[in-house]
Parts: C-alpha cells; structure tokens; sequence
C-alpha cells in the first residue's frame, strides 16, 4: 500500500472535526462549480460534474449545497470564477510532489505553495519536472465488510479495471482513467457499497521514508492540504507498516 493510501486510512480512521469537513465542503464546492463551467451542468454529459457530485454526496454534502454550486458554474447565479493550476516540487526527503489548486488569486496560490514546501525543507520546481512520475487512473473504494476479494476482483477486472488494492476497511479499484464510471456503475450495479470514486494521481516509483522523514514529510503533506487554494495533493512515497503504526499512535 502506498504511503498515501496509508495516511488517508489513518486520517479516516480518526475521524474528520467539523472544522475539516467545513474545509472539505469548500474544496467540493469549488470542483463542483469549475467542472459545471467546462462542461455543463448535466453529470449525465460531463463525466467531470459526475464525479465531483459522487465525492460530495460521499461526504454528505446538502443537495441545497450542490445544486448552488452548479448554478454558479453554469452563470446562473453569480459567483467566484476559480481557475485551475498545478504546482510540482519536492518534499524532505526527495518525495516528488505534484499538487492540484482551483483559484481566484495565482500569485497568492503559488507563494504559500512555494512557503509551505520551504517552511519544511522542500522546494518548488517546474512544471514538468515530477510529473512523468505519476499516472492519471481511477480509484474506487469499495467497502470491505461482507466482501470476498476474490468475487470482487473478478467483477472489477471484467468490467475493466486494471488492479485491486486491499486497504483494510475498503478495497481500492485501480481503473484506466476513462473507465472509471464504467467499472463504478457496473459494481454499483452489483450490488457493492461505494464509499468514493474519483481521479487520482498514482506513483510509478516510490520513496521509502523512515520515521523521522515521515513525520516531517507528512507535515508538509498536511500543511499543503490545508491551503484553501490546494484541491489534492499527490506525493510518491511510501513508509513500512512498522513505521506508520508509529505514526498513527501520535
């Protein structure tokens, strides 16, 4: 399981304050309202749209919530224009860090990117310079209980998925990115319980962190989650299961 998978689990596991859902409510909202603005307010035709209505209907976010935002997006009634950019730089520890922001301000977006990286011994790089790292897939958590892995595998890989990833409470569906609602549907379908299903960002190499890097480099992490500006953040390390124990005991 990569590093990242390992710290959403723990994240999960602890529980979100309603600070931090407040925080993910305005994330969801902004997605909501930029995918509506490229493509329509249908989810039916913008397949973006879908899957940012599925992730706020995950985090149960008011329908009143997510009709406004697509009004927004569409210019229907008036609001913020956000626009998309990815910053791309390294991590303590060398971990490559690709990161996604919806804005209205790029000069203040990229300064507390370029602050929170160097606040934690990381730097800003160009674009381009971590990115072949990564590939753009599907991921769709499928709960755990009452599932046989086998069973689900099968259906997956026969409605078009490429891989299955057990991470404890959930099994993680890895899907070649223009599949991802077509295995979500067809599991759905199946009758399996779909906790999310979105866009992700997967490492092809990793980076192996000891507990002291870890901890410093899941400071950064946090740090540039909590940037307003900051939609996702996708990072190419991993840590022993020995070491996250560690981690998730704090």
């Amino acid at each position: 399981m990569s590093g990242h998978s390992k710290w959403s689990t723990i994240k999960r596991k602890k529980g979100k304050t309603d600070a931090a859902r407040g925080k993910i409510f305005t994330k969801l909202i902004k997605e909501i309202t930029v995918a509506s603005r490229g493509g329509g307010g249908d989810p039916g035709s913008n397949p973006r749209l879908r899957t940012a209505i599925l992730a706020g209907k995950s985090q149960n976010m008011p329908q009143d919530n997510i009709k406004r935002a697509i009004l927004k997006g569409t210019g229907e009634i008036p609001g913020v224009v956000y626009e998309e950019h990815t910053y791309e730089g390294y991590g303590p520890a060398g971990v490559a860090i690709f990161v996604e922001c919806l804005t209205d301000n790029k000069q203040r977006t990229v300064a507390e990117v370029r602050h929170i990286l160097s606040k934690y011994g990381g730097n800003l790089g160009e674009n381009g310079c971590v990115s072949f790292i990564f590939q753009r897939q599907g991921e769709i958590q499928v709960s755990a209980e009452g599932v046989n892995e086998d069973e689900l595998t099968d259906a997956a890989l026969e409605a078009g998925a490429d891989d299955l990833r057990d991470d404890g409470e959930v099994f993680a569906v890895i899907t070649p990115h223009s599949e991802l609602h077509t295995v979500r549907d067809t599991l759905e379908g199946r009758g399996y319980k779909i906790e999310s299903a979105e866009l992700v960002m997967n490492p092809n190499t990793t980076v192996t962190l000891n507990e002291s890097q870890a901890m410093s480099f899941l400071k950064t992490f946090d740090a540039l989650e909590e940037c307003d500006d900051v939609q996702k953040v996708w990072a190419n390390f991993d840590i022993s299961d020995e070491v996250m124990s560690k981690l998730s005991a704090v």
